[in-house]
């Protein structure tokens, strides 16, 4: 079933070389989106999130391209995140923030990583790590101001902030951040969000008096740095916006905002095959044809990041149309119903871009799979080749 009139321009053919699925990655993309949202946030720094391998995106060009842009901080979740992009070469600020306990403290002290804590036996690791190394360790302390996930609670805020001056005033710490984050800034209004900004103001206001001069005071992510300019303070912290997405429907993103989505994911089509009214189509055959047609193959599956919850609903562009999966998606293939429109295998099939061309986008697929196009675009698997486009920044005027 055709959803949307046939594209005027169809994508151009994959580049020489290129395998049975790609995700081509726009730097320039990532680029224009760090400076539109540095110029949404004009007074703070910007600190590029590029965890989960860049949302899917390349962790390492991805954050190459932020800095070319004017990020001046990268952030990732998992310390080897973080050790990663030391090993490729970055040597800019880098703050990592989700550790266990027997992390790599040591090694992140070394490479000049700022660490975070949330809680007393984190500072505990990060001291002895910083005894050993002989170096001050960069700590960053979080206070947990209502998501109710990682951040220390109000209640022990003033043990933890006592515990790292102490830190500091031996000198195996010096406290560079405090941060926080927001639980519904992607519900612009929500109360929660003043009532956070409330509770971050009384940590720094705890710390303060405690003689805590951290560099940044930072609260604000994606939706927060685009809506929310009394939450920017000293550094903002977007992470799917650089990659141009929308942190909601209620945000916006595109025409309002101009950050372009990054990511086009594509295929060459397997297989085209005739075949008769009411044959069934994948496991279940939970899609039986309407009448004679034309099959094609798409060699991606959920073993690539395909949510197999959008069989039967997710779009993609297919023969100069929208096409809908037809039945259930496989491990590594689904199949789409081209309805006796010319094909052959190995012509492109694009399951999502930015929209230039008529293909559906993240979002649309985040729709169909009821999810969110952060989840459809850091899903795509390592079996799914990565071709980044415009490594080379445009230094012109």
């Amino acid at each position: 079933m055709n959803d949307r009139p046939s594209p005027t321009t169809f994508p151009a053919p994959p580049a020489a070389g290129s395998r049975r699925a790609r995700a081509e990655i726009d730097l320039d993309a990532v680029r224009a989106n760090v400076r539109t949202l540095r110029a949404c946030a004009p007074r703070a720094e910007l600190m590029a999130v590029v965890k989960a391998d860049g949302y899917g995106h390349g962790a390492v060009p991805c954050a190459r391209a932020a800095r070319e842009a004017g990020a001046s901080w990268l952030g990732t979740a998992t310390p080897q995140e973080a050790l990663a992009l030391r090993a490729a070469g970055d040597a800019g600020r880098l703050m990592s923030w989700l550790w266990t306990p027997g992390g790599p403290w040591q090694e992140a002290i070394e490479a000049d990583i700022d660490v975070s804590a949330s809680a007393l036996w984190a500072l505990e690791e990060i001291v002895a790590a910083a005894r050993r190394s002989g170096r001050t360790a960069r700590v960053q302390l979080k206070a947990d101001t209502g998501l109710g996930r990682g951040g220390c609670q109000p209640a022990d805020w003033p043990g933890l902030v006592a515990a790292a001056r102490a830190a500091e005033a031996e000198g195996a710490v010096k406290v560079t951040g405090i941060w926080s984050h927001f639980a519904c800034a992607d519900e612009p209004g929500h109360p929660a969000n003043a009532a956070q900004l409330d509770a971050f103001r009384e940590a720094l206001t705890v710390a303060e008096r405690a003689g805590l001069d951290p560099e940044v005071r930072h609260h604000a992510n994606s939706p927060a740095t685009l809506t929310l300019p009394e939450s920017h303070f000293d550094l903002v912290r977007p992470g799917v916006s650089v990659y141009g997405l929308s942190p909601s429907p209620e945000v916006g993103v595109a025409a309002e905002l101009g950050l372009r989505p990054a990511m086009t994911l594509s295929a060459s089509l397997a297989l085209v095959k005739d075949v008769p009214a009411g044959h069934g189509v994948s496991y279940g055959h939970t899609y039986r044809t309407a009448g004679p047609t034309t099959l094609g193959l798409v060699p991606l599956g959920y073993a690539d990041g395909v949510p197999r919850h959008a069989s039967g609903t997710a779009p993609v562009l297919a023969a100069g149309k929208w096409r809908t999966v037809a039945g259930r998606v496989a491990m590594d293939q689904f199949v789409v119903d081209l309805g006796g429109d010319a094909a052959s295998a190995g012509d492109d099939v694009v399951l999502f871009g930015p929209g230039d061309h008529g293909e559906p986008t993240a979002e649309d697929w985040a729709r169909a799979a009821g999810t969110i196009s952060y989840e459809i675009v850091t899903r795509i698997g390592a079996r799914v080749s990565r071709i980044h486009t415009n490594e080379r920044a445009n230094t012109g005027g």
